[in-house]
């Protein structure tokens, strides 16, 4: 199984046409066709259901489609790491990310980081704890910055400077919108919104105590922005970290009793890094060393 190929494979699946990827490609369409049916062949599965005027990914095709996609992402990745050598630091670096105020830390640095080294670039890939050790452990990204809880004992971890504080997102039209604090009691009539992780919800579990098992639990989420827009049109309160932005018609409101959380920065153990991965994780501990005394 070619790289080309899998590359030939994704264009088709993306636009859903073979003469327009062939001429995409350059290719005749005869040529393209024949690679996709020895592709096929090769793995034993039908990829396309073949239309007159259109293909479409089967069962089979869209498994593939997602495998391809990381392979050929590790592959450009591996192939930039060793092309883009020489003294001067030059390259990707890729970060997975999880939505905290940390990141504003990070950004700093990242920003901090390229004006010493402008050949470098970072790619941000946003998404869950889980979500990015799973690509961590694929090769995809290399560091992730992650709040806790997380199991460290494959990892080797930086703590981040700032505690994330666990707030609740309001709506103006709630009753509760003008308060100063949320208590667990406050929320037992109201339609909550929780974070998706297990872990995370254990945690919560603990602050609620006795009234957990009262709540009224409207939907999970993973990702801030859609929380924050499900807020916006009434589905409930959201439970989430106090973030650096700011919505004219929903309030991140504290918890009372207080409840904070660690994030740290993390990478796999004896991992083989390019260049400017290890600057970049160099510069990093002398920035959250200096942070840290100040």
């Amino acid at each position: 199984m070619e790289i080309r190929v899998l590359k030939y494979f994704l264009l088709v699946a993306r636009e859903e046409n073979i003469t327009r990827a062939a001429n995409l490609l350059h290719l005749t369409q005869p040529t393209l066709s024949r690679q996709l049916m020895q592709l096929e062949e090769e793995l034993g599965v039908k990829l396309f259901d073949r239309g007159r005027h259109s293909v479409r990914l089967t069962e089979d095709g869209l498994r593939l489609k997602q495998r391809a996609q990381e392979i050929v992402e590790l592959a450009d990745k591996t192939v930039s790491e060793f092309t883009l050598g020489g003294e001067e630091l030059a390259g990707e670096i890729c970060i997975g990310c999880g939505e905290t105020k940390n990141m504003s830390f990070l950004s700093e640095q990242m920003r901090a980081f390229r004006a010493l080294h402008p050949l470098v670039s970072f790619n941000i890939y946003s998404a869950t704890a889980d979500d990015v050790k799973e690509r961590m452990a694929r090769g995809l990204v290399d560091i992730g910055l992650l709040t806790e809880p997380v199991d460290l004992a494959k990892y080797d971890f930086y703590r981040m400077p700032q505690k994330e504080a666990w707030s609740a997102l309001i709506s103006k039209a709630s009753p509760l919108y003008e308060k100063a604090a949320i208590t667990a009691e406050d929320l037992v009539s109201q339609p909550v919104l929780l974070p998706m992780r297990d872990s995370v919800r254990h945690e919560l579990a603990s602050w609620f105590g006795d009234v957990y098992d009262e709540l009224e639990v409207a939907a999970s989420y993973n990702l801030i922005v859609n929380a924050a827009n499900m807020v916006r049109h009434g589905m409930g309160v959201a439970f989430c970290f106090d973030m650096d932005f700011h919505y004219d018609d929903l309030r991140f409101i504290p918890l009372s009793p207080a409840l904070e959380t660690g994030a740290v920065l993390v990478w796999k153990k004896n991992q083989l890094f390019s260049a400017e991965v290890r600057a970049f994780l160099e510069f990093l501990r002398n920035s959250i060393q200096a942070s840290q005394t100040v």
